[in-house]
């Protein structure tokens, strides 16, 4: 906020409330249930530092993701208890949103940016409103050109999406590859991707990089020339009203009934001859539209396995239970819950990534801070609570 002399770049303009201080900026230990992920890494600790910021760092903040207190140390981070990291604290940097009850002491007009899920956690941002701190959703972050190395959905999602396939071969109790051995030919795997956002991609990518046949489809007809360049089949409905499925922002949005009740058909046939499946649609503040319905589910063959990536959301698939694996009609439903904690060192290396791009982005270095102006778009859409009030748009 103010500058410190050593760190003087703007000629010596000092903001008379804070004097000498520096920005500080918390990272703190994630509270959530499973989640293992940091929100900062030694790497963004270092950049922060060489900004003219000082750096907090709950003490066990990244030992989830194979990083120890030394690590942050080394690099110039003070770690200590969680209270010591929050206090005088400008702003803090979470994976989710940290429990408006652990912030006793945050400072009026501090930052909490993180991953808040504003819809599902509505009661929380209104928390944070009462608090006096500026809630910042990273998730809400626009599809912007300049926005991409901020968006923690994108970079979280090509995780999940490598995941989720190699979930379903661990799941699967076939080889992936078709084999010609001396004792015969094993034939591959045929796995179709439902949604082809970035998890989808990342899916396809992975799946053919194991050796199995892949088809793929969305209800955005854009996304076509996409899996046929990963040398996946596209499995798309033709002649229907209704594909289209564009919304704002690069998201799918609701379709046509006509082209449901097609697609429906055309993804049943499909289905049936499928070993591998895995869904990744998902509409933003919304629950998941269903995408595989139990009866589909019993006309594949046993032994199958499908991956359901929006299963916190309430799921694309009839019968999937967050949090576990379950078996229906012989087929195996994968409801693992936080998927990018599964892969949390390099997770949260690019959420730490996309935290600092976002602020290095507007720091001003005359100020010492990252300044946010009002008319911005990105300002607009992730700013949340400001001044003790709820100020989203989307949540008006």
């Amino acid at each position: 906020m103010g500058n410190h002399p050593l760190h003087d770049r703007g000629g010596g303009c000092h903001h008379s409330d804070l004097g000498l201080n520096l920005l500080k900026i918390a990272i703190l230990k994630e509270e959530a249930s499973g989640e293992r992920r940091v929100a900062g890494t030694p790497e963004t600790v270092k950049k922060f530092i060489a900004l003219g910021a000082t750096m907090a760092v709950e003490s066990g903040a990244g030992a989830t993701s194979s990083i120890s207190d030394a690590a942050y140390a080394d690099v110039g981070a003070a770690v200590g208890s969680r209270a010591d990291a929050i206090k005088d604290a400008d702003i803090i940097l979470g994976v989710q949103g940290p429990d408006p009850v652990s912030l006793t002491g945050v400072k009026p007009g501090a930052w909490i940016v993180a991953g808040l899920n504003p819809f599902g956690e509505r009661a929380r941002v209104d928390a944070y409103a009462a608090l006096g701190v500026d809630a910042l959703a990273m998730e809400f972050m626009p599809r912007i050109t300049r926005a991409q190395s901020m968006d923690i959905l994108s970079s979280q999602s090509n995780l999940s999406g490598y995941k989720a396939v190699l979930d379903a071969a661990g799941e699967y109790g076939r080889a992936f590859p078709m084999m010609m051995t001396a004792a015969g030919t094993v034939s591959a795997a045929r796995v179709f991707i439902m949604g082809v956002g970035v998890a989808g991609l990342q899916a396809i990518a992975t799946a053919r990089r194991l050796g199995a046949q892949v088809s793929a489809t969305d209800v955005r007809s854009a996304t076509r020339e996409q899996i046929e360049s990963l040398g996946a089949k596209a499995i798309f409905v033709e002649n229907v009203e209704g594909i289209q499925g564009e919304g704002a922002g690069g998201y799918a949005t609701e379709m046509s009934d006509e082209y449901k009740a097609a697609q429906a058909a055309l993804v049943s046939s499909h289905i049936a001859k499928q070993d591998i499946v895995i869904t990744t649609a998902l509409i933003p503040g919304r629950p998941a539209p269903r995408l595989i319905s139990d009866a589909q589910i019993a006309t594949m063959r046993p032994g199958s396995v499908i991956v359901d990536l929006a299963v916190e959301q309430g799921g694309n698939v009839e019968g999937a239970v967050a949090g576990e694996v379950v078996e229906r009609h012989g087929v195996k439903i994968v409801g693992h819950k936080n998927v990018p904690s599964r892969l949390s060192a390099d997770t949260s290396a690019l959420f730490s990534r996309n935290l600092f791009n976002f602020l290095s982005a507007f720091w001003d270095k005359e100020a010492g801070r990252p300044v946010l102006p009002d008319e911005d778009e990105i300002t607009q859409a992730i700013r949340l609570t400001k001044d003790g009030k709820v100020v989203n748009a989307r949540l008006l």
